[in-house]
C-alpha cells in the first residue's frame, strides 16, 4: 500500500503514540531509552513520572542485575521542560507551588538511582545540559560518546542549577564543578573524563555497545555482592573516616556470612568458577 493513501494516513493518525521511555530487557541488563527526541528528552512531567515507575518496577525485579540508562536523538536530556514551568506563571502563587513540586518529583527520582539495587550506567550519545547532566551524574557509571557535551548552562537565564548542583558537586572536584555551575560554558567528553563526570569516552556510535558490554561484567558477579556494595558506598561517603571503618567492617563482616561469600572464596581457593545463587 502507497504511504500517502488515505488508509495509511488514518493508520497513521490512529496508532498509538510511541513510548517516553522504552524498557528492553536482554540476559539480566535492563536498557531504559529516553524517547522524546522532539521535546530533547526533556525531563517533563511525564518524563519523570516514566523514569520514576521505571525504576520502582526495576528495583523489585530480581532478574534485573545492571541498568543501562541511553536516549534517542542528538540530545541525551536538555533538562526540565521550562515550556511547562512557564506555563505556571500564571497560577495565582506565579507558579511556586508548581516549581517546589516537580522540583521534588526530579529530585525524588534521582534519588531512586542512587538507592536503586542494581547499578545503572549512563550511555550518553549527545548533550546533557542542566538537569540532563544532573541524571549522568546521579548513575552509577557513564560511559561518553565522543560527540557528548555537558552543561549546567542556568546562569545564562538567571537560573542557578542548585539541585544539578547535588549531584554534580558529588561527583567531580568542587573547583570543576563550581567552574561548569558559574559559567554555565558546555564542556567536551574529554573534559568530562577528565573531571570525574564519565568512566570512559569512546567514539561516537560505540557508548551504548560499551555500556552494554560494562553490564554485562557487572551482571555475571553476585547480585547480593552488587547491592551490598552499591548501597555502602552511598552510606559511608558522608561519614568520617572513622565511622566509615566502622560501617564498612560490619557490613563486610555481615558480607562473609552470605552464602555467595563462601562460594567465592571456596571457588578462588579450588580454582574453578563460582556458581552464585545471589544469597
Amino acid at each position: 500500500m502507497n504511504a500517502s493513501s488515505p488508509a495509511a494516513a488514518a493508520a497513521a493518525a490512529s496508532a498509538p503514540p510511541a513510548a517516553l521511555l522504552d524498557r528492553h530487557d536482554d540476559d539480566g541488563v535492563a536498557t531504559l531509552t529516553l524517547n522524546n527526541a522532539a521535546s530533547r528528552n526533556s525531563l517533563s512531567e511525564a518524563m519523570l513520572a516514566a523514569l520514576s515507575q521505571a525504576f520502582g518496577a526495576i528495583a523489585a525485579d530480581r532478574s534485573v542485575r545492571a541498568v543501562v540508562l541511553t536516549a534517542s536523538g542528538p540530545v541525551f536530556s536538555s533538562g526540565h521542560n521550562l515550556k511547562e514551568m512557564t506555563a505556571r506563571r500564571a497560577d495565582p502563587d506565579r507558579g511556586k507551588a508548581y516549581f517546589a513540586d516537580i522540583l521534588a518529583r526530579c529530585s525524588a527520582m534521582m534519588q531512586q538511582i542512587v538507592t536503586l539495587p542494581q547499578p545503572v550506567i549512563a550511555a550518553v550519545q549527545g548533550t546533557a545540559t542542566a538537569a540532563g547532566c544532573q541524571l549522568v551524574a546521579s548513575c552509577d557509571l557513564a560511559i561518553a560518546s565522543s560527540a557528548a557535551r555537558f552543561c549546567t548552562p542556568g546562569v545564562h537565564i538567571g537560573l542557578f542549577c542548585s539541585t544539578p548542583m547535588v549531584a554534580l558537586s558529588r561527583n567531580v572536584a568542587p573547583k570543576h564543578a563550581m567552574e561548569m555551575l558559574l559559567t554555565g560554558e558546555m564542556i567536551g567528553a574529554e573534559d568530562a573524563f577528565r573531571f570525574g563526570l564519565v568512566n570512559k569516552v569512546v567514539p561516537a556510535g560505540e557508548e551504548h555497545g560499551a555500556a552494554i558490554s560494562l553490564a554485562r561484567i557487572i551482571a555475571s558477579k553476585s547480585s547480593l555482592t552488587v547491592r551490598i556494595g552499591k548501597r555502602a558506598f552511598y552510606e559511608q561517603l558522608d561519614m568520617t573516616l572513622a565511622e566509615a571503618y566502622r560501617h564498612a567492617s560490619a557490613v563486610m563482616t555481615e558480607n562473609m556470612l552470605a552464602r555467595d561469600a563462601e562460594e567465592g572464596i571456596g571457588a578462588l581457593l579450588a580454582k574453578r568458577e563460582p556458581r552464585w545463587e545471589d544469597k
